[in-house]
C-alpha cells in the first residue's frame, strides 16, 4: 500500500507576538536555493558575507562575529559558557525571564553569581551596578538584557558600560529583541559579548544566533585554564571554522545561512538609522492607539520592538488572544511569570513593524473590546510625520 502524506499547508498569520516576526518572501526564497556542502568554497564565501553583514548590523569591528547554530538561547549559552570558568565571580542583572535565564546558565557554568534584581517591567539603575561592583570587586563579567522580551523594558547601557569597564570587568549583553530594531552600537558601547536571534527584528526564521566577541573577550576565552563547558559552543574551535583556517567543526545549517544572509542584506539596504526610525514611529503610533482605548503600558522605558501592556480588569486575556488568532489571523503574546494572564505582548519587529500591522491590530482590538478611538489616535501620529 502506497503512502500518501496529508496536505502540508500552514496557515498564513500576521505575526505580532514576541517572535517570530513576519518573514519577507525574499528571505523564504533564499532558503529554497540549492544546498551546498558546509566546506564548499561558494558556501564559505557566503559565510564571509554573513560575518561582514553582521559586523555592520552589530556596528562592530570584532573579528569574532558569527552565527551560532540554534536560536537566541544558543547565543546566550555560547557567550556565557565561553566567558565563565568555574569559580568566576559575575553579576547578572535580573528584571524578567531572560535575565533569570542568564543567571541560570551562568550558575550551570560554575560561576559565583551575584544576582542584581529589579521588579519586572523596570530597568536596572547604574547606581545598583556600581554598588554591586563594590560588593564584589573581583567580578569578571556583568551580564544584562538590553531588551527584556518578557516585559518590554528597554535597558540603557551607556553609563553601565563605563562602570563595568572601569571596574575591569567584561560586559555581556542580550540583544535578542533589539538588534536591528532599536539603536545598538557594540563598539561605541564597548560591549564585550553580545548575542541575538534571527527571528525577531531581523525577520528571518528562527534557527541561528548572531554573536560577537570583543578582542578582550577573545583573550579571556583563549587564556582559559579549563575547557569550555560545551564542546559544540566552544568559540576556540568555532573560530577555526568561521576564520581563515576553515577547520571542520560541525555541519552548518546551510539554507538557514542563506536566509540570514538575505535578511541582513535587507537590513543594510534599508539602513540601520532608517530602520530604527521606522520601528520608533510605528511604536509611537501603536502606543497612542492603545492608550486611546484605555490600555496601559507595563514598562516606564518601553521597547519600540515589543509593547507590553496590562490587560484591563474583567477582560478575558486568553480569550481575546484566541479571537485575534482565529478571527483576524493575528498572533500576539501572553504575559510570562508574574504577568501571566495579566499582560499582552505585541511585537513590532522587522517586517512586522509597519503602519498596516499597527492599524490592523488596533482595529481588531477595538472590535473585540468594544471600544473606539485607537485607530484615529494612531493615524494622528502618522499624519504628523
Amino acid at each position: 500500500m502506497s503512502f500518501i502524506a496529508p496536505r502540508f499547508s500552514p496557515p498564513e498569520r500576521i505575526l505580532m507576538g514576541p517572535g517570530p516576526s513576519d518573514v519577507p518572501r525574499r528571505v523564504l526564497n533564499a532558503m529554497a536555493a540549492p544546498t551546498l556542502g558546509h566546506l564548499d568554497p561558494d558556501y564559505l564565501a557566503i559565510m564571509d558575507e554573513v560575518r561582514d553583514f553582521l559586523r555592520k548590523v552589530f556596528r562592530t569591528s570584532n573579528e569574532m562575529t558569527m552565527a551560532i547554530p540554534g536560536t537566541g538561547s544558543a547565543g546566550m549559552e555560547a557567550t556565557v559558557v565561553n566567558l565563565v570558568e568555574p569559580g568566576d565571580e559575575v553579576i547578572v542583572c535580573v528584571n524578567g525571564v531572560f535575565g533569570g535565564r542568564l543567571k541560570d546558565v551562568a550558575e550551570r557554568a560554575g560561576a559565583k553569581v551575584l544576582a542584581l534584581e529589579a521588579p519586572w517591567g523596570e530597568t536596572i539603575e547604574p547606581a545598583a551596578i556600581a554598588s554591586a561592583l563594590e560588593q564584589q570587586p573581583g567580578t569578571k563579567a556583568v551580564m544584562i538584557v538590553h531588551a527584556e522580551t518578557s516585559t518590554g523594558a528597554h535597558q540603557s547601557l551607556e553609563e553601565i558600560s563605563k562602570l563595568v569597564h572601569d571596574a575591569g570587568a567584561l560586559l555581556l549583553v542580550d540583544a535578542v529583541t533589539s538588534l536591528a530594531g532599536v539603536p545598538l552600537d557594540l563598539d561605541a558601547l564597548k560591549i564585550d559579548a553580545c548575542y541575538s536571534g534571527t527571528q525577531k527584528c531581523l525577520s528571518c526564521p528562527p534557527g541561528l544566533a548572531p554573536v560577537s566577541f570583543s578582542a578582550a573577550a577573545v583573550d579571556k576565552i583563549m587564556s582559559r585554564k579549563t575547557k569550555v563547558q560545551s564542546w559544540y559552543l566552544d568559540v576556540s574551535m568555532l573560530k577555526s571554522y568561521w576564520g581563515q583556517e576553515r577547520v571542520y567543526h560541525h555541519t552548518a545549517p546551510i539554507n538557514m545561512t542563506y536566509a540570514l544572509r538575505e535578511a541582513l542584506a535587507i537590513v543594510l539596504e534599508e539602513g540601520l538609522e532608517s530602520r530604527w526610525a521606522r520601528h520608533q514611529l510605528n511604536h509611537e503610533a501603536l502606543r497612542a492607539g492603545l492608550e486611546a482605548i484605555g490600555l496601559k503600558y507595563i514598562p516606564k522605558h518601553s521597547l519600540a520592538s515589543l509593547n507590553a501592556i496590562h490587560v484591563p480588569d474583567g477582560v478575558d486575556e486568553a480569550g481575546v488572544r484566541k479571537r485575534l488568532l482565529t478571527d483576524y489571523g493575528i498572533e500576539i503574546g501572553a504575559g510570562l511569570g508574574p504577568f501571566k494572564g495579566k499582560a499582552w505582548r505585541i511585537g513590532l519587529m522587522g517586517a512586522s513593524s509597519t503602519r498596516r500591522h499597527v492599524m490592523t491590530v488596533l482595529a481588531a482590538l477595538e472590535d473585540l473590546l468594544k471600544v473606539s478611538g485607537g485607530s484615529a489616535a494612531a493615524s494622528d501620529v502618522y499624519a504628523k510625520q
